[in-house]
C-alpha cells in the first residue's frame, strides 16, 4: 500500500499541474482531481487497489493539502473530543475520556508547521504564529479550538492542541442522555436561566464547562440583547441577537492588544441585556462582580477551578490582585452577595463528565458570615475494577438564598419542588 501511495504521488508531481493548482482548488474540486488522476494511473499502471484502499488514498492526499493533514480521520471521529500533537511523531487523542497514543504522523518538524500555518489561514484568524510570537489560540470554522506552542517555547518541536466542537451536543436532553446530570438538576438550572440567576460553570480543563454553558444558553428568552466576550471564540449561541467580542493579542510592534478587561467594560455601554463571559482570569473579575452587583443580572461566566470552594476564593484572589482598596472579608462578601450559583463540573475517572455540585454561596447580614448550601452534589459509592463509577445525585432540600426569584420572574420552578 506504501509502495502504491508513493506511485501516486510522483504521478500527481510529475505528470499533472498538481503543485500549481492544489492551492487553488475547493476541497471537493481537489477531491475531484485526485480520485481522475488515481483512475488514470490505475488503469495505465494496472495498479491494483480495492475501493476502500482507493478512498483512504483519496482522504490522504487532500487531507495533506488541505488545513488539517494527517490529523483528518481524527477530526471525522466523532468520538473523539481532544487531538494532541507532541511533536511531529506522537498524536494522542482523548477518546471516550481517556487518552491514547495514535498512529498518525508527520513526516517531520517542517511537514507539521505548514499543517499548522494552513489551519490558521483555513480558521480565517488574523493572528499569526512563529518565532517571533511561538504561541496562539484561534478557532476553526466547526468551532473547534486551537492551541499552538512553537520552539524555541517547546522542546520537542511544535506543540498543537485541538478541543473538537461536538455539534452533536445541543439540548439538553443530550446531556441528560450523557448523564451529566439528572432531570431535577436540569430542570433547577433552566429555571435559573430564566430567572436571572448569576451563575459561574467551573472545573478543570476539558470537563464541559462551556459545552453545558451553550446548552443552557437556549434558554435565554430571544427577546434579550446578549453579549458573550472570549479571548478564543468557542460560544455557539441560537439566539439571534447575539453580539460577539473578542481580545486582540499585540501585533508585531508589540502595541495595539484589547483585553477582556477592556472589552467588558464597553460592553457596558453596549446596553446589554446579559453578558456571558468566556472566561474569567484576571482583573475583569472585579468588572464582573461591580456590574452584577449594579444591576446586570442573568451574567454567565466561566472560571478554572476544581471544586465550587476553590472557584470562589478563586475569584476572591482575582479581585485582590486587581488593586482594590477592601479587605478580604469584604470582598468576600461582595462576591457572595453578586454570585448566586457554581456550577461545577467534572471528568471522572471512567471518563464520564458529570455535574458534581451545583452550589449556593451566601452571606447573611445580622450574623455576618458566609454560607455554602450544595444544592445539589454527586455521591460516589462504588469503583468497578473496570473503573466504572456506582453513585447518584443528592438534592438538598434547603431552598436556595435566591428562591423568591424563581418566584417573582415565574421561572417555571414549582414552589413545592423543595418540599
Amino acid at each position: 500500500m506504501e509502495d502504491i501511495k508513493n506511485k501516486v504521488q510522483q504521478y500527481l508531481i510529475t505528470k499533472t499541474d498538481f503543485l500549481t493548482i492544489k492551492d487553488k482548488l475547493s476541497e471537493d474540486e481537489l477531491r475531484a482531481f485526485v480520485i481522475k488522476t488515481i483512475n488514470d494511473l490505475c488503469g495505465k499502471s494496472q495498479v491494483p487497489l480495492t475501493d476502500h484502499e482507493r478512498a483512504a488514498m483519496v482522504r490522504e492526499i487532500v487531507g495533506a493539502v488541505v488545513s488539517l493533514g494527517p490529523l483528518r480521520p481524527l477530526f471525522e471521529d466523532p468520538n473523539i473530543s481532544e487531538i494532541m500533537v507532541n511533536g511531529p511523531k506522537a498524536v494522542y487523542i482523548q477518546k471516550q475520556g481517556r487518552i491514547e497514543l495514535t498512529n498518525v504522523k508527520f513526516d517531520d518538524t517542517r511537514h507539521l508547521t505548514h499543517v499548522i500555518q494552513k489551519m490558521l489561514a483555513a480558521a480565517g484568524s488574523s493572528r499569526r504564529v512563529d518565532e517571533s510570537s511561538p504561541y496562539v489560540d484561534f478557532s476553526l470554522k466547526d468551532g473547534s479550538r486551537v492551541n499552538v506552542l512553537l520552539p524555541p517555547c517547546s522542546l520537542i518541536g511544535p506543540v498543537v492542541t485541538i478541543r473538537k466542537f461536538s455539534s452533536e451536543i445541543a439540548m439538553m436532553e443530550d446531556l441528560l442522555k450523557l448523564r451529566m446530570l439528572n432531570e431535577k438538576m436540569a430542570a433547577f438550572l433552566i429555571a435559573a436561566i430564566k430567572a436571572r440567576i448569576n451563575i459561574v460553570f467551573c472545573g478543570a480543563t476539558g470537563t464541559g464547562k462551556t459545552t453545558i454553558l451553550n446548552v443552557l444558553s437556549r434558554y435565554i428568552p430571544k427577546n434579550e440583547r446578549i453579549i458573550t466576550i472570549e479571548d478564543t471564540g468557542e460560544l455557539r449561541l441560537l439566539q439571534e441577537h447575539v453580539v460577539s467580542l473578542q481580545s486582540k493579542p499585540i501585533n508585531i510592534e508589540g502595541k495595539g492588544a484589547i483585553s477582556i478587561r477592556e472589552l467588558f467594560v464597553n460592553s457596558l455601554r453596549m446596553r446589554p441585556d446579559r453578558i456571558i463571559l468566556g472566561e474569567v482570569r484576571g482583573e475583569e473579575a472585579l468588572d464582573l462582580i461591580q456590574s452584577i452587583s449594579s444591576g446586570h443580572t442573568g451574567s454567565l461566566s466561566i472560571i478554572h477551578a476544581a471544586s465550587p470552594e476553590d472557584c470562589f476564593n478563586r475569584i476572591v484572589t482575582m479581585l485582590l490582585m486587581s488593586g482594590i482598596r477592601l479587605s478580604t472579608e469584604e470582598i468576600k462578601r461582595q462576591v457572595a452577595q453578586a454570585i448566586d450559583l457554581i456550577v461545577h463540573v467534572e471528568l471522572s475517572v471512567d471518563g464520564r463528565r458529570r455535574v458534581m455540585h451545583i452550589t449556593d454561596f451566601r452571606y447573611d447580614v445580622k450574623p455576618d458570615e458566609l454560607f455554602t448550601e450544595h444544592i445539589f452534589q454527586f455521591e460516589q459509592k462504588k469503583i468497578h475494577e473496570d473503573g466504572t463509577i456506582d453513585g447518584d445525585w443528592v438534592m438538598s432540600k434547603k431552598r436556595p438564598s435566591f428562591f423568591d426569584r424563581f418566584l417573582k420572574r415565574n421561572a417555571g420552578l414549582p414552589e413545592n419542588f423543595f418540599d
